[in-house]
């Protein structure tokens, strides 16, 4: 398959002149050309034939809309005739209108009605007429999302069974009449009128089209828009609603890379991406062009004016008007993982550029289920499949909110949740089993083994994990099975079974460090911050705790579901550590892969997680890390715990119907310095061909403070591309731009002040 290797001619693009405009070289274009490869044998390409299927299931729920929208508008008490005029009309945004979707990309849908139509007849009547149609399966509705989405599956196009990815259908009304088939959404003044949700839901798809007016070569920015996308997604930093970056967000710091090299080729644009986001000098907003303040009663992104705005961590503005922050999830935990994760993909982008690695070992899979000692799991569970696709779906949108809580407990460093949840479906024949499965415990009653005779499922089958395909794509195992027909009393519903449906969500926990030679005990208490997350799901409107449950549980890494494995993947084993390790243990290093050894002398064998083996006792009170259980366990029967002398901080638990209680690997190394992409001196613009070397990210440099607020900022005069003021006017004969500060040891500095040609030196 042909793919564009060298760019067009470039055009002028961003608030600051590129860094370069060096042509690419033979290596990087050969380097392109691997990557290609790699993304096509990774299934970042879709066929010509599944590109037909999407089309029709698109034209499909066109014409559902269109149907919707006419029924409606009668109801409403519009004549028929009109009714049929007031049109209505679909656009694709996301991942699918760039260009740059694979085989498994969701297909992101806005609805766009006449304003008669109200969101709550989306939800509703749209969503019922999907349900019935047979070939739609898996569809749930989430009113209460950031963004109001239906999401849904087509199984079957033309009677042929299918296996399509998911679609997300979002719905804005216009204070219009009707909607024409030729509307346009980029005109500012179709935003009059509406409400705040409507407007995001509009932006979605004006903000997609303003990134490709935007970016100086579409075909390079969409191939290494795959190849950024699939390596968060492979190291699992790939999700809005838990906290990390979503795919509008990673398409615009990828647009913003391309116009700084306008004329690179997608692997120099990978290279250059991972070691600029690692030095972004964050909250530092990423512009693909000015702020613009219009005419229309809508809010725009200013942290001058809205507190709300300054809060927020990592910002990344959409350019459409009203430019928002696609970034405002992003918490202390995820922004501190996913700068470690481009710390990594530089150092490793810089060596596949010198030829000492392949591209295969970016998209490594992440290592989040060996990376922790300690783990929170929290399970909804209900008895139908569609209250808990509801159910859970509330609960997913939520657990950001406990992440955060988690933030504020003393010695507690990162909260990390996992961006997928792991479903699983369990036929169950007597009450004890259906607790045990929604506490995360499999069946213990011989009935729940064994299949019975019709057929379902046993327990065991689906306690099995799937594995992902053989690309590796797929991050959620899930395990289905036939569940028979809905509930049935009495004795009749235990001769039958009865299915339970559970989600389990994952947070990985790293406690500071142990001050080196702090003999006090000290105390992790996660009792609040878990009791409220509880308290804060119950108090949804659809609750109903008589089919819905939630549990939220501490789990040592050895006691891990196996479905959070691949078949080949062994789970994580913990050794027993001998006496003389644990009364000279200060911290561990192997909790956490990225954390170095402490300064202080600690040896490898001294470093190796090796807590004792687990206790019979029925409570969370332990003297020592070590003496806990590994299995989970209510929360009622938990209290605060302590450690003495080196052990880890350990976890009080919740009282309120949940498990609950945490323990803690040491947290994450601070980023170090490491490569950046200096801008090219005159030599390597005039042609030098001098081989890249790789460098090094353990600089023993100290890095320097990002500023703690946008006050701090603003006061340094650090907000070169337009955070407060200015909107990236660049200084006269500046060459670089003002928000990228390369962190380099003071010998190249000093070396580089004296050195001829210019042009070259990091600032």
């Amino acid at each position: 398959m042909n793919r564009t290797l060298l760019p067009h001619k470039p055009r002028t693009l961003g608030v600051t002149p590129p860094i370069s405009t060096a042509p690419p070289t033979e290596a990087e274009l050969d380097a392109t050309r691997d990557l290609i490869k790699t993304l096509e044998d990774n299934g970042q390409f879709e066929s010509p034939e599944d590109a037909r299927k999407r089309e029709i299931v698109l034209g499909k729920i066109d014409a559902i809309f269109k149907e919707f929208v006419r029924t409606v508008s009668i109801k409403n008490g519009l004549p028929e005739s009109l009714a049929n005029e007031v049109g209505g009309k679909i656009f694709t945004y996301g991942s699918y209108r760039l260009g740059a979707h694979g085989k498994s990309s969701d297909i992101d849908t806005l609805c766009v009605a006449p304003k008669h139509v109200r969101r709550e007849d989306f939800l509703e009547h749209m969503y019922a007429a999907l349900k019935a149609r047979p070939e739609v399966t898996e569809i749930t509705a989430v009113p209460d999302a950031y963004v109001p989405v239906i999401n849904l599956v087509f199984s079957e196009i033309s009677g042929l069974i299918v296996s399509l990815p998911q679609i997300d259908l979002v719905f804005a009304r216009l204070a219009l009449p009707s909607v024409p088939e030729d509307l346009d959404l980029s005109e500012d003044n179709l935003l009059k009128n509406l409400d705040e949700r409507c407007v995001r839901s509009l932006n979605g798809s004006r903000v997609t089209d303003d990134i490709l007016r935007l970016v100086p070569d579409v075909e390079t920015f969409r191939t290494a828009l795959r190849c950024i996308k699939l390596w968060a997604k492979r190291r699992a930093v790939y999700s809005n609603v838990m906290g990390f970056f979503g795919g509008v967000a990673w398409a615009i710091v990828v647009a913003r890379v391309c116009q700084l090299y306008p004329n690179a080729t997608a692997s120099k644009i990978v290279m250059n991406f991972f070691q600029i986001m690692f030095r972004w000098e964050w909250p530092l907003p990423v512009l693909l062009k000015p702020i613009e303040e219009g005419p229309l009663a809508v809010r725009v992104w200013n942290p001058k004016i809205y507190p709300q705005d300054k809060s927020h961590r990592m910002p990344i503005i959409t350019p459409a008007y009203p430019s928002m922050c696609s970034t405002h999830n992003v918490t202390a935990s995820t922004q501190a993982i996913t700068t470690r994760e481009f710390e990594r993909a530089g150092d490793l982008a810089n060596r596949i550029v010198c030829g000492t690695e392949k591209w295969p070992t970016l998209f490594q899979k992440n290592d989040f289920f060996h990376r922790y000692k300690y783990y929170l799991q929290v399970i909804a569970s209900a008895s139908s499949d569609e209250k808990h696709r509801m159910w859970s779906g509330m609960v997913e949108s939520r657990l950001r909110q406990l992440v955060m809580k988690l933030e504020l407990v003393d010695n507690l460093e990162i909260a990390h949740p996992f961006i997928k949840g792991f479903e699983k479906q369990v036929v169950c024949f007597t009450q004890e089993d259906r607790d045990n499965v929604a506490h995360g415990q499999a069946p213990t009653s011989a009935t729940a083994v064994h299949a019975p005779a019709n057929g379902v499922a046993t327990a065991e089958s689906v306690s099995e994990p799937r594995a992902g395909d053989a690309t590796g794509n797929e991050v959620t195992a899930r395990t289905d099975v036939s569940a028979g027909n809905g509930h049935v009393d009495g004795e009749a519903e235990e001769a039958a079974g009865s299915p339970v449906y559970t989600t389990s969500f994952f947070i990985g926990l790293a406690v500071k460090p142990k001050d080196p030679g702090s003999t006090a005990s000290r105390k992790l208490d996660i009792g609040w911050p878990t009791t409220e997350f509880i308290k804060m799901v119950k108090a949804w409107d659809k609750y109903d705790e008589t089919l819905m449950e939630i549990v939220v549980q501490f789990l040592k890494s050895s006691a891990l579901p196996p479905e959070v494995l691949d078949e080949s993947e062994p789970l994580p084993v913990q050794k027993k550590r001998t006496k003389s390790q644990k009364g000279h243990r200060q911290s561990t290093g192997n909790e956490n892969p990225s954390k170095k050894l402490r300064a202080s002398g600690e040896t490898d064998s001294q470093a190796a997680d090796t807590p004792a083996e687990s206790t019979a006792e029925d409570s969370v009170m332990a003297d020592d890390a070590d003496a806990m259980q590994s299995e989970p366990q209510p929360a009622a029967e938990a209290a605060k715990a302590s450690d003495s002398g080196s052990s880890p901080a350990e976890p009080a638990a919740p009282t309120d119907g949940a498990a609950a209680r945490a323990i803690s690997p040491t947290a994450p190394a601070e980023p170090t310095a490491g490569p950046g992409p200096a801008p090219e001196s005159s030599a390597t613009q005039a042609g030098s061909e001098a081989a890249p070397q790789p460098q090094s990210s353990s600089s023993s440099v100290p890095v320097p403070s990002a500023p703690r607020s946008y006050s701090e900022a603003a006061a340094a005069n650090r907000f070169g591309n337009g955070g407060l003021s200015g909107m990236g006017i660049l200084p006269a004969g500046g060459r670089r731009a003002p928000e990228i500060k390369l962190r380099v040891s003071a010998a190249k500095a000093s070396a580089s002040s004296h050195g001829s040609g210019g042009g070259g030196a990091a600032q």
